[in-house]
């Protein structure tokens, strides 16, 4: 029997039990309902993705080749139309996830308006989002389900019972739209407790994978600006642990940790650690501290010193009262944080670097694999990076030091257009295209996102529309460009009455009215023009 049969025979059976005073409701009807709606709670979504994404770790170890990837969303709509555009173009979601961007959440959700990544936006906002993209993908599997059932009645009435099978079969084997999502808990906003509750919300919003970093939360910034302040490990390693306490309470026990490094661009730290022996992470985390030897009659009043192999140092201190990591001490310190986050608890890593290369990264991740061969690295593809010129510059690099004629170029100029359709742009762009499979083959790369795809590719299809509907095209500017391209290229939201629910509000109509539904797709419905 088929799930989708197995289904109505459940609530025939309930049904029978309730007696004459249920007569009017139809066990099918029911059965469509529950199959469109898998998924009771954000737990439930929670401990299902998180399968998921530990089998997708597991293949990964097997063979890097399969690498994950996810794009940033601030909107459940958004995230909602890239599930719905990766089933249409590859007909699964296998390996790939969703990015909720704390960056993407600071500009355009928080109720202050527009906000820079610093941590200052509404804590429940990520929560609510992380719930959003829920609900807008489970809507996804309730039309998609819906379209399926109105083609199944459609098939019974002529009678073909091939076609039927075919569909019950599509039924039987659907694949949900609800995919794992890695979410961004900045820095936990506030201490390990305040961390821990966050948690909580994000996991029981459906959160699968929580990404936390190294920086102080009150002084937290964007991975790629300057003013980045880490803090000792015994303090990220307590956030850690806050977060596997909340997974565990709550049930899901396959909760993935991604621990986030900003210490290879971030020069400062608010504190000193403590140091409870030598050799320990505190005295490794203090060694990078930019120091000074003195006397002790050189002290001034209020300077903190440190005993360094028996001799008085003294910190380099800001005026901001922060202290200052020695030049050139990032990839150590990248590296110490990874191996030491791995060590609490976490099960991924996530590197903040300053331009995308392989060689950069594939080198710290070779230092940590020294200790955790097994080190799982999350990537970001960041926009905050010019990948064009970044890439145009190591193919240059690299035709130079092959002894390649790169006369025909200006290294300082790569960027001007008029190279665009030259030899070394098609290089830069090729290593452009590979460069997911190449970090995932040499530096061990699980998971590649784009934190604010959508916030880019928004900004620019409104300015393509407003240039074209606000001059002399009119509304010839959205038809051909927005409306006729929807048609051509089978854009589901063409139908936008369809997306928004109302087919799914119809069929409720009919199962709780019967033939006095009155319902909105009928003949007059302008949508029916799009058929």
């Amino acid at each position: 029997m088929s799930n989708y049969q197995s289904a109505i025979e459940a609530v025939r059976a309930i049904k029978e039990k309730a007696g004459d005073s249920w007569g009017a409701i139809d066990p099918e009807n029911v059965a469509r309902m529950r199959v469109q709606n898998r998924f009771k709670s954000g737990l439930d979504i929670a401990k299902y993705t998180a399968d998921i994404m530990r089998a997708d770790m597991d293949a990964f170890d097997a063979d890097n080749t399969k690498y994950t990837q996810s794009l940033g969303c601030w909107h459940g709509f958004v995230g909602q139309q890239k599930l719905i555009s990766i089933k249409k173009h590859f007909g699964s979601t296998k390996r790939r996830y969703l990015y909720l961007s704390g960056w993407m959440v600071a500009a355009l959700r928080s109720e202050f308006g527009p906000l820079p990544d610093q941590s200052m936006h509404e804590k429940t906002a990520v929560a609510s989002l992380v719930e959003e993209l829920y609900t807008f993908l489970r809507q996804a599997d309730a039309r998609e389900l819906g379209l399926l059932f109105s083609a199944l009645d459609k098939a019974r009435e002529a009678d073909d019972q091939a076609k039927a099978k075919e569909i019950q079969d599509a039924i039987d084997n659907f694949e949900t739209h609800v995919v794992p999502i890695v979410a961004d808990i900045d820095a936990g906003f506030g201490n390990a407790e305040a961390t821990y509750l966050m948690a909580k919300q994000m996991i029981e919003a459906g959160a699968c994978a929580l990404q936390i970093e190294n920086q102080v939360a009150d002084e937290k910034q964007c991975g790629h600006q300057d003013g980045k302040v880490t803090v000792p490990h015994a303090d990220f390693h307590a956030k850690i642990r806050a977060l596997r306490h909340a997974f565990l309470e709550l049930g899901v026990d396959n909760g993935i940790i991604v621990a986030r490094t900003d210490s290879e661009g971030a020069g400062l730290t608010k504190e000193i650690a403590v140091v409870k022996e030598p050799g320990d992470e505190g005295d490794i985390y203090n060694s990078y501290l930019d120091v000074e030897e003195i006397d002790v009659s050189q002290m001034r009043e209020g300077d903190v010193c440190l005993n360094r192999d028996g001799k008085l140092v003294r910190p380099k201190r800001l005026p901001s009262g922060l202290y200052q990591f020695r030049e050139g001490t990032g990839h150590e310190r990248c590296v110490f944080d990874c191996i030491g986050a791995l060590n609490a608890g976490a099960d991924l890593l996530w590197i903040e670097t300053a331009v995308p290369t392989v060689h950069e990264i594939k080198g710290m991740m070779d230092d940590v694999r020294k200790v955790h061969p097994n080190a799982k690295l999350v990537y970001n593809n960041s926009p905050s990076f010019n990948w064009t010129l970044n890439f145009r510059q190591q193919a240059y690099d690299a035709w130079a030091e092959a002894g390649k004629d790169v006369s025909a170029y200006d290294r300082g100029d790569l960027m001007n257009a008029k190279y665009d359709d030259s030899e070394l742009s098609a290089e830069a762009d090729e290593r452009v295209r590979t460069f997911q499979a190449d970090t995932s083959r040499e530096a061990n790369v699980f998971h590649h996102l784009i934190t604010l795809p959508t916030y880019h590719t928004t900004a620019l299809s409104v300015d393509n529309l407003a240039k074209e509907y606000f001059g002399e095209a009119g509304m010839l500017g959205y038809v051909k460009g927005v409306q006729r391209q929807e048609i051509r290229q089978g854009i589901a939201c063409v139908k936008h009455q369809n997306m928004s629910g109302s087919d799914i509000g119809d069929s409720h109509k009919e199962y709780f009215a019967g033939e006095n539904a009155l319902k909105a797709g009928g003949a007059k419905n302008t949508s029916n023009q799009f058929s």
